[in-house]
């Protein structure tokens, strides 16, 4: 089973350090429902899930699980480590941050090697992880840390009682606030 490891330092801010496995997708996505209750907005769920589901994978088959299973494992089989690595961190984190209006998931991994969108292929079997993170999130990038990047998404929190019209959400008080659009960062 992969567990996590929680970090609440600021409740606003939680972490948790995934085992490299598969399991783990599983894990990111529980981990952000229980943040997303404490802080009251289940109702990102499912963008949030969906998301730190498809960049959690991606850190699982192209950062920490490159190489095939040497035992000739079925096809989709990898070699995970399973010892944390020289600094004592296993090679996965999960980050959730609340500043209102607006929640990050972060996903770090042992990679320097930044995400590339691949050109959609609806007959594939995968490659449209990163599409549906920029179609779920309000935008998306990532940067390099010192050993490793960390991947990011943003997602609105409207404040209670704001309603979305065309772009621009009603404040609660009556008055629009813009809603920005996406765009997306690298190193």
């Amino acid at each position: 089973m992969s567990t996590g490891t929680a970090l609440a330092v600021d409740p606003l801010v939680v972490t948790c350090t995934l085992a490299p496995r598969f399991e783990a997708v599983r894990t990111a996505r529980d981990f952000a429902r229980t943040a997303l209750q404490r802080w009251c907005l289940m109702e990102l769920f499912d963008d949030v899930a969906l998301v730190a589901s498809e960049l959690v994978t991606n850190a699982l088959r192209h950062a920490v699980g490159a190489r095939p299973d040497p035992s000739g494992g079925a096809p989709g089989e990898y070699d995970f480590p399973t010892q944390p690595s020289p600094e004592g961190r296993l090679p996965i984190r999960i980050s959730l941050v609340h500043r209102a209006p607006q929640v990050v998931c972060a996903v770090s991994d042992p990679s320097s090697t930044g995400p590339v969108a691949r050109e959609a292929d609806f007959v594939a079997e995968s490659g449209r992880g990163l599409h549906l993170v920029e179609s779920f999130s309000r935008s998306w990038g990532w940067h390099p840390l010192g050993s490793g990047k960390v991947v990011w998404a943003v997602f609105e929190a409207e404040p209670a009682g704001a309603s979305r019209l065309d772009g621009h959400a009603l404040d609660g008080l009556g008055g629009r606030v813009e809603i920005g659009g996406r765009h997306r960062r690298s190193a």
